[in-house]
């Protein structure tokens, strides 16, 4: 029997803890015990379902709430689970995205992608850019490659920062006013720092192939196009959306996954204190003062925990992981009587640049982005506070947070000034971004060199490849695929499992 000892519920663990359940199920002898230092599992995904004080019930995501549609891990696992159907898309019908300026929403152009103008319209009538701004986006169409790669090179041998290549190709005010808030907002990310290599290689890879990100985007956009002509929607299939989620919030999948995987096996409230080794196996030391023997260890928790936990027993990898910084911020769900929200609700979200020098980084109207988030007559809003442009928010109180996010919601979206919210949710994720930095994939491949080095360990989340969700699942399972193999136990049903879904 092998036991492995998983550190961390969210879904990174959760997604090692399913995949041992799945090997025992084929015959493997294995198993598991998950421990989670919270007194409830999800990690980062927490939603609340929470009833009106009139009737009705609100889904309100406070974590992750979403997952790109295109990659296929969490579909799989939902298949496996059988229950793909719950699976849901946003309300396409009202996706408009604001951008704040000079305190002014203003809509995001039509043809843009991701920060790049690929309609010429739309981009030559926005007020979201300057007249200058627009031409010296133009000159991307013209700008040489910072270099020719040599045959066989990648993104990864010529790394650098989101700033910079944003800068260097389409000038300053596309950083500042969309390119910053869109990419580094989402990821919670400083641009200047952000590793481009770790998280948008295809940029990096367009300019190359095309000389032009413009170019790049237009060839992207002209395949979409052929694809959705080449492969028209089925009658009465569900519209496919960018994003996804599921009609109970994304936690309804982590209760799924922990049925599964068998709720006897998982510890709430406990945390793992210490790692060492014991002769040919693992000790864990938990808060409880207990100690479990494990042949393999996955440590799915943030990198700050991870390195406190392999310190003693690795000290290299504690060395490295050590290097990863890590951003706090907090979300604050706020919904209202829909006479105090006089306003157009048909959009999906709002980014706020830094160069507006706002607290509230961004919001999501949730009633309108997903269905059946919110009782009927009620707005749901969700505001995002903190990351690295200030991380002190941490520090303010549940009725600071609330008053912060209500006023700002007050001054860009037009809520009524004594509106007072139905329902109020403060989420705190202390260290709970990770940073891609310039350079952070050499640093990923040096620990997986490293772990290789070290039978029955392997670290998991979304500190290392991808902090999206099915990343995360994703660096569960490969964190069980390693341990295992370690003790010459190979699993086949992942690449089943892989085809099943395409």
């Amino acid at each position: 029997m092998v036991d492995v000892v998983i550190v961390g519920g969210g879904i990174a663990g959760l997604g090692a803890a399913y995949k041992i359940r799945r090997a025992a199920d084929a015959g493997h002898d294995v198993s598991f015990t998950l421990v989670e230092k919270d007194d409830r599992l999800g990690g980062k995904i927490h939603t609340d379902i929470a009833q009106d004080p009139d009737g009705g019930t609100y889904i309100a995501d406070g974590g992750s709430d979403a997952f790109l549609t295109d990659k296929t891990a969490v579909h799989r696992v939902a298949r496996l689970l059988g229950v793909f159907d719950e699976e849901t898309g946003t309300l396409d019908e009202t996706k408009k995205t604001f951008i704040v300026k000079d305190g002014r929403l203003v809509e995001m152009p039509d043809g843009i992608m991701m920060f790049a103008p690929t309609k010429i319209v739309p981009m030559a009538t926005t007020t979201l850019y300057s007249w200058p701004a627009k031409l010296r986006m133009a000159l991307d169409l013209v700008i040489p490659r910072k270099l020719r790669w040599a045959p066989g090179e990648t993104a990864q041998d010529h790394d650098e920062s989101v700033e910079s290549l944003v800068v260097r190709r389409m000038g300053r005010e596309c950083l500042d006013r969309l390119a910053e808030p869109l990419i580094g907002g989402v990821n919670g990310s400083d641009p200047k720092d952000m590793s481009l290599a770790a998280t948008y290689p295809m940029l990096l890879d367009m300019e190359q192939k095309h000389g032009s990100l413009v170019r790049g985007f237009l060839a992207q956009r002209r395949m979409i196009e052929d694809m959705k002509r080449k492969y028209p929607p089925k009658p009465g299939a569900r519209p496919r959306t960018f994003f996804s989620s599921f009609k109970l919030g994304l936690q309804f999948i982590i209760d799924r996954m922990a049925d599964a995987a068998g709720r006897d096996r998982i510890r709430t409230g406990v945390s793992a204190t210490a790692l060492r080794r014991d002769g040919g196996r693992w000790a864990v030391t938990l808060s409880t003062g207990e100690v479990l023997d494990a042949d393999a260890v996955i440590i799915a928790a943030e990198a700050w925990a991870a390195e406190a936990l392999v310190r003693e027993a690795e000290p290299a990898i504690a060395d490295l992981v050590g290097t990863i910084p890590c951003s706090s911020s907090a979300t604050v769900i706020l919904a209202f009587a829909e006479a105090d929200c006089p306003f157009d609700k048909r959009w999906h979200g709002i980014l706020t640049p830094a160069v507006e020098k706002r607290s509230l980084t961004g919001v999501s109207l949730m009633s309108s982005k997903w269905p059946d988030r919110a009782p009927e007559g009620r707005v749901l809003l969700r505001g995002f506070l903190g990351g690295p442009r200030d991380q002190g928010v941490l520090l303010k109180s549940d009725e600071e947070l609330i008053e912060l996010a209500r006023s700002q919601m007050v001054d860009l979206i037009g809520v009524k000034a004594d509106a007072r919210p139905r329902y109020a949710k403060i989420f705190r994720w202390p260290g709970g971004m990770p940073q891609y930095t310039v350079g952070h994939l050499d640093r990923v491949d040096e620990i997986e060199r490293l772990q290789a080095g070290v039978a029955g360990l392997a670290l998991a989340g979304n500190a290392y490849r991808g902090v999206g969700v099915p990343n995360a699942l994703e660096s569960g399972e490969r964190a069980v695929t390693k341990v295992l193999d370690d003790f010459g136990i190979a699993l086949a049903e992942d690449v089943v499992e892989e085809k099943r879904t395409r």
